[in-house]
This record gives structure tokens, sequence and C-alpha cells, in this order.
């Protein structure tokens, strides 16, 4: 069984349920009637039911029925996410009027029924910015306690089974904060730790990677790497953690060993968390065009709870995929 089958094995396990705020997206639509068909997730969709259930008719899709449509505009527990949203911002100045002008927004809905415990993740961005699907999230849901920054990491699944667990390897951070400070690095490690136990069903063996080697060059930018290995150890003392560490000493064992002796992470890494975006999102991408390998990301982690932002050109499977990474992070936390 491949990384994606245990993950969507699991999803049925867990019986999360997940929003679609694009509940009307062809694509959304398509995913929607095979996660409900396979049992992956209990979905909700947002949208007019009556035109949710037109478009399904008009895809052919038999399974649409059997998810929880909802209406933005008209819904019984209208009122109650107003409310809720009135006392979470109220020192911001949010006033009934306008609360009531934004839970009509999806997106807003999605995260209000999160917050209220009425689902369990949100998977959304077929339509829809990156920055128009965390607006609410970032306002509502918040960080996770103890973590104040939001990251993405990907799943690398490599040809050359040498590296990592067996082929299997985390990045992070790839895709969302460019230039974290040391405090900011350690949280992104820790996070990454509780993604790859949740998603990746391996044990982290962390390396925070620079340009220098247990000390190897002296400068502000090793000094971070340094830093936020120590924070992070102390954030989480179980974990399994050791930087500074250049990229080959982190994966290759004979390096590791020569260059970072007695070091238990060294040459033997599976997750790798880069100094800043730039590093990461350009690490990710070389791998995967050069090594061939699968990348499955960018999943968002930070959050107090799992919303996962697409691309505006996913396909129906990355919808389905990531509704199950969703899934399995909903039952991580």
């Amino acid at each position: 069984m491949d990384l994606m089958d245990r993950i969507k094995s699991n999803a049925r396990q867990y019986k999360k349920r997940i929003v679609l705020p694009e509940g009307t997206e062809e694509r959304t639509l398509r995913a929607a009637d095979i996660l409900t068909g396979e049992k992956i997730a209990e979905i909700i969709l947002l949208g007019n039911p009556e035109k949710v259930l037109s478009e399904a008719g008009k895809l052919s899709l038999s399974h649409i029925g059997k998810t929880t449509i909802i209406d933005p505009l008209i819904h019984p527990d209208k009122n109650k996410y107003v409310k809720m949203m009135v006392e979470l911002r109220k020192h911001k100045g949010l006033t009934w009027t306008d609360a009531k002008k934004l839970i009509e927004d999806p997106l807003y809905l999605a995260t209000l029924m999160i917050k209220a415990g009425d689902a369990d993740g949100e998977v959304a961005g077929a339509i829809n910015s990156t920055g128009d699907v965390l607006r609410p999230a970032f306002q509502f849901v918040k960080t996770m306690p103890g973590i104040s920054v939001v990251s993405g990491a990907f799943i690398m699944i490599l040809k050359d089974k040498e590296f990592g667990e067996d082929g299997l390897m985390v990045f992070a951070d790839c895709a969302v904060h460019p230039d974290p400070t040391e405090s900011e690095l350690a949280e992104i490690a820790v996070a990454t730790a509780g993604t790859t136990r949740a998603i990746a069903g391996i044990e982290p063996r962390i390396a925070m990677l620079s340009f220098s080697t247990k000390g190897s060059a002296k400068h502000p930018m090793v000094d971070k790497v340094v830093n936020a290995t120590r924070l992070a150890a102390e954030m989480a003392p179980d974990l399994q953690i050791d930087g500074d560490f250049q990229a080959d000493a982190a994966i290759i064992e004979k390096i590791g060993q020569s260059k970072a002796p007695g070091s238990s992470i060294a040459g033997r890494a599976n997750v790798l968390i880069f100094p800043n975006l730039e590093c990461g999102n350009i690490a990710y991408k070389l791998v995967q065009r050069l090594a061939h390998a699968e990348a499955i990301g960018p999943i968002l982690q930070g959050m107090a709870a799992p919303i996962n932002d697409l691309s505006r050109g996913c396909s129906v499977s990355d919808i389905v995929n990531l509704v199950a990474i969703t899934a399995n992070q909903a039952a991580g936390k």
C-alpha cells in the first residue's frame, strides 16, 4: 500500500467532517462525489442546495445527495455563528451587521463551523486565492497553542530508497513564511514533527539545515539555525532533532558520521527544516524535478484546526488527496 492509499485508509476510519466552501465548483463537486462514495470523509458542501444538486445532476454524480449541503444565506445556525464572530472580534470593532454579511461568505462560514466544532477541517482554493482562504482562518481559528506561525510542508516520495525513511522525507517550510526568526523556525520544526507523525506515519528525525555543519562556518545565519534547534528541543523534549547541518551531512550516513560524529540524526534525517522559504522552495522543486520525486503538498501546519489551501489549477484527484490529508491532520489534533 503506497502512502496516499494509507492516508485514505486511515481517513476512512477517522470519519472526519470536512467542509468544502466552493460547493458549486465542478472539480469540487466531482471530488465530493468520490470522497463520499469511497467514504474517505463526511463531506459538507457550502452553496445553494438547488444549485449544488442541479450541477451534480448535470455531471451525473450519484453520491452528492449523501453529503450535507448548507446554504450560506439561509441556515438555522446563522445567528449562532454571527454571535460567535462578534464575541471573538468585538475588540477589532466587528459589529453584528458586519458579521451578518461576512457569515454569508462561504469561506467565513466554513471557518466558523470549525471554530464551533461543527466541522473538523476545511479544504478550499480551487477558485479562491490563498489570501482569501487564510484570512478568516487567521482571524477566527488562529494558530495552535505555542505556535505563532503557519508554514507549509511537503511530503517527498523519492525513487531512491536510501534516503529518509525508505525514500520518504518531509521538507518545510517550502510554501508560506519567507524569513522566519529563530523562534519561528523552532515552531516550524515542532509543527513539522506533528505533520510527519500524522500524515507520513513515521517518527521524525529532524535536521535543521544550514551552510554549516556543527559550527564549521561562523555567521548570524548559522547562529539562527543553532538557536532554533535549541529552542525546538526545549519546546518538545521528545523530538529527535539536531543541527546545524549541511544537506549532505543530514542525509548521507558516511558524510554525516564524518562531519558530525556522535549525532543520532546526521546521515539519518527524514525531516529537513530549511532556514528560510527561498531555500525550502528551491530545494523541493529541484528534488521533485531532478530526482523525479513525488511531492505531496503543501500541507499547511500550525493552525489550531486543519485548513488547507488548493492551487487554482488543482485537479479532482488533488482535492480528494488533500481532503484525505486534512482528515488525517484532524485526527492528529
